[in-house]
């Protein structure tokens, strides 16, 4: 899926989700939503936020680019600061640069986990808990989403490599495909206009 539809299904869920937990929508939960939203798909070279970031849309530079970014935070930290979450960062880093696009951590209950473990132990340490959760939705919707095309996902990676699937699944890319992705960020921007409004009322 295209990372505009990731970021319409994450973001729409959250706001449907608010309703239910305690979870105040502010513009930090949201962008944290929307980064975990398109966050997995960050071990492909094309991905949206990769796009910002590589000089070269492929996946020798993906991979140089993590890895030595990786490397290069664990000596700076090694050296100068010596903290743990630096030293994680650091790990996570290599292993996306290791990883192939839907074939290995991002899309998977361990890299879900993991990336979650990460965030929140920031945001427990910089105090900004309240977004653990948004953060968190976004991710996994992320994985359900990718379900639902022919590729699945290695959810069960690294314990098992098989890709699972929802048993309706279209052609990312295909007129199904790019019908449905459309059909799904309309909805998004029609349900976001309609209960957005009447939400944030309620903090006022």
């Amino acid at each position: 899926m295209t990372g505009k539809t990731h970021l319409g299904i994450g973001v729409m869920f959250t706001i449907i989700l608010s309703e239910y937990f305690n979870m105040t929508l502010t513009t930090g939960a949201l962008l944290a939503c929307a980064l975990a939203s398109i966050l997995p798909d960050i071990d492909h070279p094309k991905s949206f936020i990769n796009q910002y970031i590589l000089p070269f849309k492929n996946k020798i530079t993906k991979t140089t680019f993590y890895f030595t970014l990786g490397i290069v935070i664990y000596f700076i930290n090694s050296f100068y600061f010596n903290f743990t979450y630096f030293n994680l960062i650091s790990f996570f880093s290599v292993l996306i640069g290791l990883s192939n696009h839907r074939n290995g951590l991002t899309h998977s209950i361990f890299g879900f986990l993991c990336f979650v473990s990460l965030f929140g132990y920031a945001a427990v340490v910089y105090k900004f808990q309240e977004y653990i959760i948004p953060f968190s939705i976004g991710y996994i919707m992320h994985l359900i989403a990718d379900m639902f095309t022919n590729g699945g996902v290695p959810i069960m990676y690294p314990f098992k490599k098989k890709r699972f699937k929802m048993p309706f699944t279209f052609k990312v890319g295909s007129w199904i495909g790019n019908l449905i992705e459309s059909a799904v960020i309309l909805t998004f921007l029609i349900y976001a206009a309609w209960r957005l409004p009447i939400i944030l009322t309620k903090y006022r």
